[in-house]
């Protein structure tokens, strides 16, 4: 199994912080910004394109060949669920929302007085249909809304990546699927540091260990293969596919 793990395009949140350098203001579940609808057409170009008659090394490193994807999932945050829209009408493929890989803490306001974080429904199942027919939504998806619930802390993150991982091999593992996740920057660093063998989600001081975090900018592509007996990072955070007054 090969996964790529891509993250959604600029988000109005992503572009106010750059603007502010503040989340005063911030959408609990923001739009793409101006900037990220322009980076779609580039992914989404990206992913559908190489020559499948390409000269390359074994296994493709730098998928000259293309992506050929078999497998296309989305966190049910709008800006993601928007991304992979993209990839999606552009490879001709079968979108599906997964919730566990929404982005840390979930659907969430700030009181701005008191920072405190208060959890949000967001949409359910009738809403997520009418507005994006062509996502296959989960089962298990509530009409109440798929978030309501309190704002996820770090410990439920961690756990949260080591259940993704272990559901991504149930689904694929053994297989020569080829899937892409479209997601979010925090959830990334937690996956990678969960597969890399570290016990929490973010670098503390107490751990005793140079602190490793994991960028990835927006549209940015990280793949990972998957085999029996061991994990490849074939590359991280491929941007590529942008020119340089879009990388963000």
């Amino acid at each position: 199994m090969q996964l790529y793990y891509i993250r959604h395009a600029q988000s109005a949140n992503n572009a106010l912080y750059i603007e502010t350098g503040s989340e005063i203001g911030r959408h609990h579940d923001p739009p793409l910004s101006e900037k990220g609808v322009r980076q779609l057409p580039y992914l989404a170009a990206l992913i559908a394109g190489g020559n499948p008659d390409a000269p390359a090394p074994r296994n493709d490193p730098a998928n000259r060949r293309g992506f050929g994807l078999t497998h296309l999932y989305t966190s049910l945050m709008e800006r993601a669920i928007h991304t992979a829209s993209a990839i999606a009408a552009a490879m001709e493929l079968q979108l599906e929302g997964w919730i566990d890989v929404h982005e840390h803490g979930g659907i969430f306001e700030v009181d701005e007085a008191t920072q405190t974080r208060r959890g949000l429904p967001g949409p359910g199942r009738s809403e997520l249909a009418s507005r994006f027919p062509h996502l296959l939504l989960p089962d298990d998806l509530p009409e109440e809304g798929w978030w309501n619930r309190p704002y996820e802390e770090e410990d439920a993150l961690f756990v949260r990546a080591q259940r993704f991982l272990a559901d991504l091999l149930a689904r694929h593992g053994g297989s020569d699927d080829r899937v892409a996740v479209v997601s979010h920057a925090g959830f990334y660093r937690a996956v990678l540091r969960a597969l890399l063998g570290f016990s929490t989600a973010y670098p503390h001081e107490s751990d005793g260990q140079l602190p490793v975090y994991f960028g990835l900018n927006n549209t940015g592509i990280t793949r990972i293969d998957f085999y029996e007996d061991r994990r490849a990072i074939v590359y991280l955070n491929r941007l590529d596919h942008l020119p340089d007054e879009l990388i963000t």
